[in-house]
């Protein structure tokens, strides 16, 4: 009877954490739903109201009539769509090399591999400034791309060499036996399989790309190649010397739907690459 109230207890209590966990991560972006439908004259009514009483969309009318946000919409799309491209194709092939191939030093570059992605952005801003000044591509998506390539790059090729890791070594030794070289075993038996970890790493990373603010504050001066972060923080309303709230919502959900649609579209892939390892038999 006590066992039976105990596990009741554990079961109400878990779900009520569940909840509050749920509604702790979704209530901004709902919110910011509902800042971006209240008309401006409302926005900063007291009570609080948690719902518009009088909802309109035209703050998305005046976000999609900016070219400028536009412009970024397709500057962030490009940076993180090439910027994942590279990573997950150079990722890959090192991946390939650390998981499956033995070679003196193996172990030292994979932790040094990690140990990349441990720097803060901060500490490499000047070195990373300097060389897109150099190299002469300082307020071009390239500049972005390079620098973007120094988060995606390491945290890609850790996580799939995981995966290469995983699989059988008989199915590179049957592809041997068929007459494949090493670079046909690679990308016809071996890559496939991989390819929950090809998506929860490309995901990521476009994640980590889409929502960067950092350098792309820091290596764009002007609206052709900032992208959408930097236009939002800079987004400014129709009058001089107003803060338009609601349309600084409305682009931040619109900045934020992307996301979800990718992931809702790919939720069954990116759940197989995050659960991949975790049990073994």
């Amino acid at each position: 009877m006590v066992g039976g109230r105990r596990s009741t207890l554990m079961n109400v209590l878990f779900w009520v954490i569940v909840l509050f966990i749920i509604l702790y991560t979704i209530f901004p972006f709902y919110w910011a739903i509902v800042s971006s439908l209240t008309p401006p004259s409302d926005l900063f009514n007291t009570p609080v109201h948690y719902f518009p009483e009088h909802p309109t969309v035209k703050a998305y009318g005046t976000v999609f009539r900016n070219e400028t946000f536009r412009r970024a919409l397709l500057n962030s799309a490009f940076v993180s769509i090439t910027t994942v491209l590279i990573s997950l194709v150079i990722g890959s092939f090192g991946a390939y090399a650390l998981g499956r191939l033995k070679f003196r030093g193996r172990t030292l570059v994979l932790y040094t591999v990690l140990a990349m992605t441990m720097f803060p952005a901060i500490a490499i801003l000047g070195s990373l400034f300097t060389m897109v000044r150099t190299l002469g591509i300082y307020n071009t998506p390239w500049a972005l791309i390079l620098t973007y390539m120094t988060f995606t790059l390491p945290f890609t090729v850790w996580v799939l060499t995981n995966f290469f890791q995983s699989l059988p070594l008989e199915l590179e030794q049957a592809a041997y036996v068929d007459g494949a070289t090493t670079l046909q075993t690679f990308y016809m038996i071996l890559l496939p399989l991989t390819a929950p970890g090809l998506v929860t790493t490309g995901l990521l990373a476009f994640i980590n790309a889409w929502n960067e603010f950092l350098y792309a504050l820091t290596f764009t001066i002007n609206d052709s190649a900032r992208t959408a972060p930097v236009a939002l923080a800079l987004f400014s309303g129709e009058q001089q010397f107003e803060i338009p709230w609601a349309d600084i919502m409305a682009a931040a959900v619109v900045v934020t739907v992307p996301l979800v649609i990718l992931v809702l579209i790919f939720q069954r892939r990116l759940v197989e690459g995050l659960t991949a390892g975790a049990v073994k038999g």
